[in-house]
């Protein structure tokens, strides 16, 4: 079983202007990819269990990570203009880095919360959720930046 460290992995996003942003080096956390499918009970009368019927995908990720208010490509800039922004925007992660080949999901993303979090002892940081468009794809191509 091939193993690999997460310090490889990469997450792009595009800000209100479609420009690429990459937060993989403030991020600690990256998770929900590719995320859950929506399921319908179906059971009827007589039947001797529950049954299902598969629905729609339902994708929720979770990014967090240290904060950073750089303008234009600090996740503060970037996730806080999100946040009010009319339009879902692309999103690509890659948990084993962005080399043509390796596994990579792409999808359109509202950013759904955006909190800036402190703690005594801790460094400052943020928790962000992020709502898929339609359906996550994975793929093997290379990153585009």
């Amino acid at each position: 079983m091939a193993k690999f460290n997460s310090r490889v992995s990469k997450f792009l996003i595009d800000n209100t202007s479609g420009t690429v942003c990459d937060l993989s080096a403030y991020l600690t956390e990256i998770s929900g990819i590719p995320g859950e499918r929506e399921t319908s009970d179906s059971t009827t009368i007589g039947d001797s269990g529950r049954e299902r019927f598969p629905g729609l995908e339902n994708g929720m990720i979770r990014i967090a990570g240290f904060f950073d208010d750089t303008t234009t490509t600090g996740p503060d800039a970037v996730l806080a203009a999100l946040l009010t922004h009319t339009a879902a925007v692309d999103c690509n992660y890659g948990p084993k880095g962005s080399t043509t080949g390796f596994r990579r999901f792409d999808m359109d993303v509202w950013v759904r919360r955006y909190e800036v979090t402190s703690r005594v002892g801790e460094m400052v940081g943020f928790i962000a959720e992020l709502e898929v468009e339609g359906q996550v794809t994975a793929d093997t191509q290379a990153f585009i930046t």
